[in-house]
Parts: C-alpha cells; sequence; structure tokens
C-alpha cells in the first residue's frame, strides 16, 4: 500500500531548512508547509534573555505548530496531497529541553504528548547539520535582526542537542529513516549539482519506501 508522502526537514537554526523545503517542493511539486517564525511575539526577547522568555516562547510554538499540522492532516494528507515541511514538531522537545527548567520542562513534555500523539509522522526526515562557523556565516547572511543576538554557545549546544535527539529518533522510530546532509560539503543554494545530489538521495529512499514521490492529480 502507497502512502502518501510528508518530507520533514530538520536542523539547526541557520542551516538551510527553508531553502531546502522549498527546493523539494518546486522539483516534487509538493504542497511547502513553512514553521511559523516572525509570528512569535516573544521571539526576540527570548534571544536577549532566554530564561525569562524560554516558556512563553516555546509554548506559542506548540501551539501554532500544532494547529499547522492539524491542517496539514486535513486539508492535504487526507485528501492524498504530498506534503514537505521546513520543521518536524519533534524540534519542540529539543528546544525546551535546552531551555526550560525542569519543573517547567516536565509540564510542557505532558502537554506535547496530548498534543502530538495522533499527530501524522513524517515518512522520512531529511537532517541537515553543519559546523558552527557555517551557522554563523548562514545567519549573519540571511540577516534576520532577532537571530544577530544569538549567543553562539547557545548555537553550538543546540547543534549537539540535535545530533542527540537524531540519534533517539532513530532508535524510537526505526521504520522512519533519516537523511543525513553535511551542510559543510553541500551548499544546495549556491550550487545545482549539490541541490542535485540531494534530489538522488531522496529517490534512493522513495525506492525504498512503501510510498511514491509523484504527486497525485
Amino acid at each position: 500500500m502507497k502512502h502518501t508522502p510528508f518530507i520533514a526537514v530538520e536542523g539547526p537554526i541557520g542551516v538551510g531548512k527553508t531553502s531546502l523545503a522549498k527546493a523539494i517542493s518546486a522539483h516534487y511539486q509538493y504542497h511547502l508547509l513553512k514553521e511559523i517564525v516572525h509570528e512569535n511575539p516573544f521571539l526576540s526577547k527570548f534571544y536577549e534573555d532566554i530564561k525569562e522568555w524560554s516558556f512563553q516562547t516555546e509554548m506559542f510554538f506548540l501551539c501554532n505548530r500544532y494547529k499547522q499540522l492539524e491542517d496539514i492532516q486535513r486539508k492535504y494528507l487526507a485528501t492524498q496531497v504530498p506534503v514537505v515541511a521546513d520543521y518536524h514538531i519533534y524540534k519542540n522537545i529539543i528546544f525546551a529541553k535546552r531551555t526550560l527548567r525542569e519543573d517547567q520542562y516536565d509540564k510542557y513534555t505532558a502537554i506535547y504528548d496530548i498534543m502530538t500523539n495522533d499527530m501524522p509522522k513524517p515518512n522520512f526526515i531529511i537532517y541537515l547539520q553543519a559546523s558552527l562557523p557555517t551557522l554563523l556565516k548562514r545567519i549573519e547572511m540571511r540577516g534576520r535582526k532577532m537571530e544577530q543576538k544569538m549567543d553562539p554557545d547557545y548555537l553550538r549546544q543546540l547543534s549537539e542537542d540535535y545530533e542527540i535527539a537524531m540519534a533517539k529518533w532513530a532508535l524510537e522510530y526505526p521504520d522512519i529513516p533519516i537523511i543525513r546532509i553535511d551542510g559543510d560539503e553541500l551548499d544546495f543554494v549556491q550550487h545545482e549539482q549539490d541541490l542535485n545530489k540531494i534530489f538522488t538521495m531522496i529517490d534512493d529512499a522513495r525506492k525504498e519506501g512503501a510510498f511514491c514521490l509523484e504527486p497525485t492529480n
């Protein structure tokens, strides 16, 4: 039985998730799901004082991502329209574990588990990772004012958290493959041949999975 394709692109801040998701959407004619960032009223304050504004920031993201995935399930996946997302809601746990106090984290994960229990899971995850200098360079190039306040040490720790989280995901969900891409080696924004290499990886994953990449008309 073929399942409607649902691909999630993940990785730390600045690694190129949205750029790759857009490219995949255009290449395969998938619906593009982009996470809400600029609408979060707490995010700028969060980058200035993580401890003070972390719970408000993470709860806003969780509620909005839940609503997005609920809409995607109803409007697209349920009607066999393929989707590529520039995030997976599992990232909420990665960020929350790094930024929340233990008592806040316990409350947060209880809410997370209830809200995401029946949410759609991707057929596979594309995990982008890159070194700290590469991430900082890309963050500077895209010029989001609030991100310029980010502590490089926070970004370094976040990258390490992603490595741990992806390893845990692979153990918990062995039927959902992870395609790992080195952002230091492949610059898919500047070099078309690098982007084509990624498309080949996706096509190979398609051949091994129980779904097709061709959009449904």
